[in-house]
């Protein structure tokens, strides 16, 4: 079964199916913005694997199944009957069992998540290098059901910039100072000084009380559950040697800047760089960010089963003009029309099913990087003031 692929600026026939693939970039027209949201027009979209392992000796369908929980069997078993998953570029039984290494196609109607709708803005631009102001809610790059609503998609459809390599990452509810090397050599360099310890990564938070005077410094491992998305506080006794406990070692200075007695203002400086290491030392000491639910509470935010909860992906603005919280209550989405597909799990919602946005800007915000040579800054955001 013959299935077209899209080519950039190709214009496409009523009723006519192009499958996109990683190769076709993001375009500004492919952004709905609707009340405070950044939606992404669905699309037809062909996902590219290779059998790992542990895929081997498993049918088709099971493999699917097993590995992709957000879909029904049912729908697996259609997909594999109808060409919508092909092995090698051929339509297979139900029954195929997959040989290690092989290519397998699968080709859907890709709903993207919503984002809030601030723009990324460009705070420098230099012949290798570019930083901007990552808004929170939005990813870095293409993970999960994440492609086109990211910083980097955003900025080549926007600004046309491409390619460009994260120098560093930022949580997606994380907000702030994003460096980006606009070649390979340039990135590397910038590992290289990471690697070696040459950079000081400063954030400012919010978090809940009134935070010690002078400066704490958090010395406790740091222990990562993938698939709660959760990191845990490892720390033993006065006796205990920190090379046999769980987790890896992390280290976080903070220095209070400003306070009222309800929230401070904290700056944060990691010396390793640990999943939410912040987010955990701030609270193992006491003093959680104040609207960071993953670790206020056991509340989580799951946005459908298929795609990547807000803290496994790898997003708060300065700009006051829209809000930082999305609206309590689930609004509707835009009335765009777009074309569905009878196959999709989907449609005809323009979101994905189960991702109702309500998500609160996480009060962390990256203000400064340095390294031999070079400074980068962001400014701060609204929420950094406590008057």
């Amino acid at each position: 079964m013959k299935r077209k692929r899209k080519e950039r600026g190709e214009v496409i026939k009523e009723g006519e199916i192009v499958w996109q693939t990683p190769l076709n970039p993001p375009e500004r027209q492919d952004f709905i913005f609707h009340q405070g949201r950044r939606y992404v027009t669905p699309y037809h979209f062909e996902f590219i694997s290779h059998a790992k392992s542990r895929w081997a000796g498993k049918t088709i369908v099971d493999l699917f199944a097993h590995e992709f929980k957000g879909r029904p069997y049912e729908y697996y078993v259609g997909a594999v009957e109808c060409g919508r998953i092909q092995v090698e570029g051929r339509v297979v039984p139900v029954s195929y069992i997959v040989k290690p290494s092989e290519k397998i196609s699968h080709f859907v109607h890709r709903h993207e998540p919503p984002v809030m709708s601030h723009g990324v803005s460009i705070l420098q631009k230099e012949p290798d290098v570019v930083t901007v102001c990552k808004p929170a809610s939005i990813p870095v790059h293409p993970c999960g059901q994440y492609r086109k609503n990211t910083v980097v998609g955003i900025l080549q459809a926007e600004h046309g910039l491409a390619p460009l390599f994260p120098v560093h990452r930022l949580d997606r509810l994380v907000s702030g100072l994003l460096i980006f090397a606009r070649n390979a050599l340039k990135a590397d360099l910038f590992r290289q000084q990471i690697e070696g310890g040459l950079v000081k990564k400063q954030y400012i938070a919010k978090v809940v009380g009134e935070f010690p005077e002078n400066e704490l410094e958090v010395n406790v491992n740091i222990d990562y559950n993938a698939r709660d998305g959760r990191s845990t506080a490892v720390a033993g006794g006065t006796t205990c040697d920190t090379a046999l406990l769980k987790g890896k070692a992390a280290c976080t200075k903070f220095t209070r800047i400003s306070t009222n007695g309800t929230h401070s203002i904290v700056l944060c400086e990691p010396v390793t760089g640990r999943t939410h290491q912040i987010r955990v030392h701030l609270q193992f000491c006491g003093h959680p960010i104040a609207n960071d639910m993953l670790y206020l509470s056991e509340q989580r935010t799951n946005c459908s089963a298929e795609g990547m909860a807000a803290d496994k992906a790898a997003g708060l603005s300065s700009d006051s003009s829209v809000s930082d919280t999305w609206q309590n209550e689930k609004e509707e989405e835009p009335c765009i029309e777009f074309s569905t597909d009878p196959m999709c799990t989907n449609c005809p919602n323009l979101a994905p099913k189960g991702c109702d946005g309500n998500e609160e800007a996480l009060w962390l915000h990256c203000v400064r990087y340095s390294g031999p040579g070079w400074i980068y800054e962001c400014p701060y955001p609204d929420w950094a003031s406590l008057i």
